[in-house]
Order: structure tokens, then C-alpha cells, then sequence
């Protein structure tokens, strides 16, 4: 099961993430350790859409995450657009 903390559910609105993108970057992102015993996870996702004016071919989900029982409690999470 995928949780999210309340300063991850503010980023993801604020950066343009969804609960989706979020949820397939921890099934099937790129995994790697973090700082503070997070986990780190990378996707990629096809773009191809206007963000803040202007248009993108790709956006980079960049999440980190605890463990926790079993569950992925995301913690923050970064998008970047190119």
C-alpha cells in the first residue's frame, strides 16, 4: 500500500504530479537509497503537454519514501520538466 504524507499531497498539486504518476514511479521506478534512510525512485513519464506556458516533452518524477510495515509512505517528491 502506497500512503502519502500531507507536505507530499501539497508538492504533488504544486508541482503538477498525480497520485498515479506517483504511485507507478514506487512500482516501477528506478529505485535507489536516499539520505535519512528514504528510499529514492525515478520515472520518466511521455509529456507532451503545456506546463506554466509553456510545452514539454517529458516530465521526471523524482520520489522519496519510507518504508514503513510493508506500506511506502511517500514523504516529498520532485518533478522536473524538459
Amino acid at each position: 500500500m502506497i500512503q502519502f504524507s500531507a507536505h507530499a499531497l501539497e508538492r504533488m498539486t504544486e508541482r503538477g504530479a498525480t497520485r498515479e504518476e506517483v504511485e507507478h514511479t514506487i512500482l516501477n521506478g528506478e529505485a535507489s537509497p536516499a539520505r535519512q534512510g528514504r528510499t529514492r525512485f525515478q520515472h520518466t513519464f511521455p509529456f507532451n503537454v503545456e506546463w506554466n506556458g509553456r510545452h514539454y516533452a517529458y516530465k521526471e518524477l523524482t520520489v522519496y519514501a519510507v518504508e514503513e510495515n510493508d506500506d511506502w509512505i511517500v514523504i516529498t517528491l520532485i518533478c522536473r520538466y524538459f
